[in-house]
């Protein structure tokens, strides 16, 4: 997912996207306490997800305050 994909979503769908995000965050932090994760890079991916559309969101914001 880039960032150019996640402008094209509205504000509703990038926060249905945001709360996707967390609870995969959450099932894979869980994984790996119970050592059954496999994909460990999938964490950070997720993560760094997460803050793409966390930063969408705020520009989007942003851009509504004006």
């Amino acid at each position: 997912m880039n960032a150019a994909e996640l402008r094209d979503k509205t504000p509703d769908q990038l926060q249905k996207e945001l709360e996707s995000l967390k609870k995969e965050s959450f099932n894979l932090r869980f994984q790996q306490a119970t050592g059954q994760l496999e994909n460990t890079a999938r964490m950070k991916e997720v993560r760094r997800n997460a803050a793409r559309v966390q930063t969408i969101l705020n520009e989007k914001a942003a851009q509504a305050a004006e």
